[in-house]
């Protein structure tokens, strides 16, 4: 990384910064905030968040955005690098009493230009469905406080589905709602679904259908945040505790955890082809953790402060051919990174294609960003020599099963090397269109899948009573062959009892345990990345970082939503401006 400037020059602001794709900059018409642009005094109130949406207009301006400041929430048209942000026209405000927003998310699957889906979770627990385009309140979950009372830290729509969202509180709570179901109006009693190492799943227990379908207790401490994995089968969740714990989520198991340097893991992304998880948080670093080995493989080192906010860019993750001549493709995929949703799309394939057994030797560059709490936005590079220090690139790489869903988490032993058909797939390449999946051997777990009975579709078909087909027995039948399940088997439905909730087991963890194991190496036992640019771009702390397709969306606690166009998207820049980019650029 380049040098950065002393003194006053630390400090300024930047609008602009180069990388190898070019020069990115800051676009001030594009801009999006509270109508009267006065930046907000953010003490006391939750981080400004944003959800995008694209509903499928026949103008061509489908995207839109949501963003909350303080009580209020905002629903606007986003017209990107293409138009200056009208602030004067938002489709919907919203300003609360007694509670705020903390959190939101849209139903992309339902979006239309008539109609949206937004879930927005409140600081008071509560979660409200809204149509900002009808302008009605849907409906309002947990609206006594029965269910949880603390603060609601991250909402998201179960992929694939129209009607089942999972909701995250500061408790260490996660609960499984659906839409079309009511939440009573006594608290739900709930029986033991399944408990493993640091985490319970339960079950509601009551005569007729209602919310929440599941209670998941993970860890210690709030639960920060988590991600579906892109084919929606995995859940990464990041907890105050500083682990993070990744689970099948139709089969609620434990599949692999991590454990932070120190302090709290605050946020937590998947990579496009769901290979690798990088977490971010209190210990200034991101942290990349393999999904396959279930292990560190780097740790980053730019920020000077917490973590808030970790993505990887789909647009600017690089494959390259080591052989051309077998190259069946366009020239064009040659070129110097171009960006697009065909590239998007073009790069997830190519992915799939490089991780299968038979394919042909590839390179790969990911690219992930992060942005945190010292107003600073860092890019980087995930490379080869980093995925595989000691592995030639002639062949892509099979794994047999490191950790699979019943074996004991990463750091305590049991593997099972010997037994047949446990190779590990990874969970990115299940989306639509069906890509192959990847680090398997030929008919390996693949064939297991359709057999594994799921709870989630359980879910989705009568509600909790389905829940049940799930036995021990079931479990016992489809293990046969594995003989250490430990706390990660089925817990015992319990009959009698209905609320057993502190069944987690609540050793405290003992960091200086925990460091210089798989579960958190030591600092020089995995490699050190270094940014490929960290640039101060905002005055108070930075809470929001999307890829877009041409731009970069950064959004600050004091309400400033800021477009970064990407190189090539804004007309031609002359020389004289590419000659006077802040210093500390990397070009």
């Amino acid at each position: 990384m380049a040098a950065e400037g002393g003194g006053k020059e630390m400090n300024e602001i930047k609008t602009q910064f180069t990388t190898r794709e070019g020069l990115y900059k800051l676009l001030s018409h594009s801009e999006y905030s509270r109508p009267n642009r006065v930046p907000f005094n953010s003490q006391g109130f939750n981080p400004v968040r944003v959800s995008f949406v694209n509903v499928n207009d026949q103008s061509g301006n489908g995207d839109r955005l949501s963003f909350n400041v303080g009580r209020e929430l905002y629903f606007y048209i986003y017209k990107g690098v293409r138009k200056a942000a009208d602030l004067s026209k938002p489709i919907d405000k919203r300003i609360y009493k007694g509670t705020q927003p903390t959190c939101h998310d849209f139903n992309h699957l339902t979006a239309t230009a008539e109609s949206v889906s937004l879930l927005v979770g409140f600081s008071a627990g509560q979660i409200q469905l809204i149509d900002p385009i009808k302008k009605e309140t849907s409906k309002l979950f947990n609206e006594e406080r029965l269910i949880d009372k603390s603060r609601v830290t991250c909402v998201k729509w179960v992929p694939g589905s129209e009607s089942l969202f999972l909701v995250a509180h500061s408790s260490g709570n996660m609960y499984l709602y659906n839409v079309e179901h009511t939440c009573g109006t006594t608290a739900p009693h709930y029986q033991l679904l399944k408990q493993g190492e640091s985490f319970a799943v339960h079950t509601c227990k009551s005569k007729s259908t209602r919310n929440p379908l599941l209670k998941w207790t993970v860890g210690e401490g709030a639960l920060n945040e988590f991600a579906f994995s892109p084919d929606g089968k995995f859940l990464a969740c990041v907890s105050q505790d500083g682990f993070l714990r990744v689970f099948n989520f139709d089969s609620v198991e434990l599949h692999g955890a991590m454990k932070s340097y120190f302090g709290g893991l605050l946020c937590v992304c998947w990579s496009p082809d769901g290979k690798y998880i990088v977490t971010g948080g209190e210990d200034d670093l991101v942290t990349v953790w393999s999904f396959v080995d279930c292990r560190v493989i780097a740790r980053g080192h730019g920020h000077k402060s917490w973590v808030s906010v970790v993505a990887f860019d789909p647009y600017t993750t690089s494959v390259e051919e080591s052989d051309p001549m077998e190259f069946s493709g366009s020239d064009e995929d040659f070129q110097d990174l171009h960006f697009g949703r065909d590239r998007a799309n073009s790069t997830q394939s190519r992915l799939s294609k490089r991780n299968s057994t038979d394919s042909r030797p590839v390179s790969v560059t990911y690219r992930f960003g992060s942005v945190g709490q010292d107003t600073q936005l860092c890019l980087w590079d995930l490379t080869e020599d980093i995925l595989f220090p000691h592995q030639p690139l002639s062949r892509a790489r099979t794994h047999t099963n490191v950790m699979n869903a019943t074996s004991p988490p990463a750091g305590s032993g049991g593997t099972n090397p010997g037994s047949n058909g446990n190779s590990i797939t990874t969970p990115g390449n299940s989306v639509p269109p069906p890509l192959p999946r990847s680090n398997s051997l030929p008919h390996s777990a693949v064939s297991n899948a359709g057999s594994k009975s799921s709870v989630m579709d359980g879910a989705i078909a009568s509600g909790v009573s389905k829940f049940a087909t799930l036995s021990l027995h079931d479990r016992k039948e489809r293990h046969h062959e594995k003989d250490h399940k430990r706390n990660h088997s089925m817990g015992h439905i319990s009959s009698k009892s209905s609320d057993k909730l502190n069944l987690v087991t609540k050793t405290k963890t003992d960091p200086a345990k925990t460091l210089g194991t798989p579960l958190c190496p030591r600092m020089e036992d995995v490699p050190l990345l270094e940014p490929l640019i960290c640039k101060k771009i905002a005055h108070e702390r930075l809470t929001v970082l999307i890829f877009l397709e041409d731009c970069i969306v950064t959004a600050c606690q004091e309400g400033f939503i800021c477009t970064w166009a990407r190189p090539g998207k804004v007309g031609l820049l002359s020389s004289q401006n590419q000659a006077n980019s802040p210093s500390g650029t990397v070009v």
